[in-house]
C-alpha cells in the first residue's frame, strides 16, 4: 500500500521534471538518428536499444508524440518540427487502420497533440494546417468507432482479437471518438445510417465499467472492488457476457497492473471531457447524472485498488497475482524492488496510473467532493519514478529509454532478462517513456499555473 509520509505539491517535483526533460532530449535524438523505419515501430529496449516487435504498430504515435511533448515542456522548436514532419510523413496509415483498437495511442498522440498545441497558440498553424489535423482526427474517430460489437443495451469497440473481445486498454482510445465528436463529425454506416460518436463513446465506457472493472458485489469468487480484467469475452451471436480473460496478465482472476492503469487514466480523462459538454448533448444517452455516476465509480474504484496493491513507494509489480510475489515477503509495506529475482515491477503501469490519480483528485477537489488521497498518491509515484538518483530514470547516454523497468508481455516471454538475472529489468518501452513525458508536462503546467492540460484543449481557441 502506498505510504503517505508528508505533503507533496506539483512545485516540489519541478527540479525532477526539469532534469527528466534534459535527459529526454538526447533519448529522442538517439532514436531518430538510429531507427530504420523499414523495421516498423520501436516498441521496447533490449540492452538499452529500441527494438521492434511484429504484432501491431501501436507504438509509433508514442515515438513522434514524445517529440511534441518535449516541445510542449521546453519550447524547443526542433522537437516541434520533428514531431510535425514525422506525423505527416509516416502516420497516415494509422488513420484508416481498421484492424486495431489503438487509435487513441497512435493518432491522438500525434495529430491530436499538434491540434491541441496549435489551439493553445503554442505555435502558428495556418488555417489549412488546422483543417488537416481536424480531418485526420475526424477520420480516426470514425474508423475506431466502426470497430463495433453490439450487446444488449449498448456495445463496445472490440480489440484486435475479434468481435468477442473487449480490452480494458481501449478506454484510452475513446479520446479519438471524443475529438471527432467535438469537431462535429459522425459516422455513416450502411444505407447512410447516422451514428453518434458520442453515443459510442459513452456505451463503450459503460461496457468497460460494467464488465472490465469489478465492483465487489460478488460477480465471481475473485470479485474485489477496483480490480480489472484485461479482456472481457462475449458471445457474438446474442451479445451475452461470458467471462474474463487476460492476454498480458497472469490470469483472468488477477489484475494486470498496466490494464488497471489504463482504466484509471481513461475514466478520469473522459469524466473531464464529458464535463465540458452541455446537458442537452448528454440527455439522449442517459443524462449527465447517470453517465457521471458510472464513470466516477469506475475511476474511484480502480484508483482505490491501485493505492492498496502498490508497494510503499507507489510502484507496482506487473500483476497482483504473480506467483513470485509470495517469495517477496511484506512487498506491500516496503518500496518496490526492480532488481529482485522473483517478479518484475512495471514502471510504465505506475507512471500511467499517476496521471489518472492526479486527474481524479483534481476533478473531485474542484467540486468539493471527497478527493481522498488521490493527488498525494500520484505525486508520491512521480517522486519515486522521477528521482534522478533513483533506479527508474535512465541517465546512461547509451540507453535509448527514459523510464527504466517497464514490462511488456510477461506471459509471452517478450521482455529482456539480462545475463545473471531471473526476471526482466532495466529496459524501457515507448508507452512508458511517452506517458512519463505526458504526466511531466501535466504536473509542470500545474506547478507553473499554466493552462490545464487536456487532450481536448478545453478553453483554447
Amino acid at each position: 500500500m502506498i505510504r503517505f509520509d508528508g505533503e507533496r505539491t506539483p512545485s516540489s517535483l519541478l527540479p525532477k521534471i526539469d532534469r527528466l526533460f534534459e535527459l529526454s532530449a538526447a533519448k529522442i535524438h538517439s532514436i531518430e538518428q538510429s531507427w530504420n523505419p523499414a523495421d516498423g515501430s520501436p516498441v521496447f529496449t533490449v540492452g538499452g536499444r529500441y527494438t521492434a516487435r511484429g504484432w501491431t504498430d501501436w507504438t509509433q504515435g508514442f515515438q513522434f508524440g514524445s517529440a511534441l511533448l518535449q516541445f510542449d515542456a521546453t519550447g524547443d522548436r526542433q522537437f516541434l518540427e520533428l514531431g510535425r514532419s514525422r506525423t505527416v510523413e509516416r502516420m497516415a496509415p494509422h488513420l484508416t487502420h481498421m484492424g486495431v483498437h489503438d487509435h487513441g495511442f497512435n493518432n491522438v498522440s500525434t495529430y491530436g497533440n499538434l491540434w491541441r498545441l496549435a489551439r493553445e497558440r503554442r505555435f502558428e498553424a495556418t488555417e489549412w494546417e488546422m483543417h488537416f489535423y481536424a480531418l485526420a482526427l475526424k477520420v480516426s474517430g470514425a474508423v475506431q468507432a466502426r470497430r463495433w460489437t453490439r450487446i444488449p443495451g449498448g456495445g463496445f469497440i472490440h480489440s484486435f482479437n475479434g468481435p468477442h473481445s473487449l480490452f480494458v486498454d481501449t478506454i484510452r482510445s475513446l479520446r479519438a471518438l471524443a475529438l471527432a465528436h467535438l469537431l462535429g463529425h459522425r459516422l455513416l454506416e450502411e444505407q447512410d445510417a447516422k451514428v453518434s460518436l458520442l453515443e459510442r463513446l459513452i456505451q463503450h465506457a459503460e461496457a468497460t465499467a460494467q464488465f472490465s472493472v469489478y465492483d465487489g458485489r460478488g460477480r465471481d469468487s475473485y470479485d474485489v472492488r477496483g480490480r480489472v480484467a484485461h479482456e472481457s469475452l462475449f458471445n457474438i451471436v446474442n451479445g451475452s457476457y461470458r467471462g474474463p480473460n487476460s492476454q498480458q496478465g497472469y490470469s483472468p482472476f488477477t489484475t494486470w497492473t498496466r490494464g488497471l492503469a489504463w482504466a484509471m487514466l481513461g475514466f478520469a480523462e473522459q469524466i473531464e471531457f464529458l464535463d465540458t459538454l452541455a446537458d442537452e448533448d448528454l440527455a439522449p444517452h442517459g443524462g449527465r447524472a447517470a453517465i457521471r455516476t458510472s464513470m466516477l465509480e469506475a475511476a474511484r474504484a480502480t484508483c482505490d485498488y491501485y493505492i492498496e496493491i502498490a508497494a510503499a513507494d507507489g510502484v507496482v509489480y506487473w500483476d497482483t497475482g504473480a506467483p513470485g510475489l509470495a517469495a517477496l515477503h511484506d512487498w506491500r509495506t516496503r518500496p518496490a524492488d526492480p532488481f529482485n529475482d522473483f517478479e518484475p515491477v512495471d514502471s510504465s503501469a505506475a507512471v500511467i496510473a499517476a496521471q489518472g490519480l492526479l486527474r481524479l483528485g483534481r476533478y473531485l477537489a474542484e467540486r468539493r467532493e471527497d478527493a481522498g488521497q488521490y493527488e498525494q498518491a500520484g505525486l508520491r509515484i512521480l517522486e519515486t519514478l522521477f528521482d534522478a538518483d533513483g533506479p527508474y530514470v535512465s541517465r546512461d547516454p547509451r540507453h535509448q529509454g527514459l523510464l527504466l523497468h517497464s514490462v511488456y508481455h510477461r506471459p509471452g516471454g517478450w521482455d529482456h532478462v539480462p545475463p545473471g538475472a531471473r526476471t526482466p529489468r532495466g529496459e524501457s518501452s515507448q508507452w512508458g517513456d511517452y506517458h512519463a513525458r505526458e504526466v511531466a508536462v501535466y504536473v509542470q503546467r500545474l506547478a507553473r499555473g499554466e493552462r490545464y492540460l487536456t487532450f481536448h484543449a478545453a478553453g483554447a481557441r
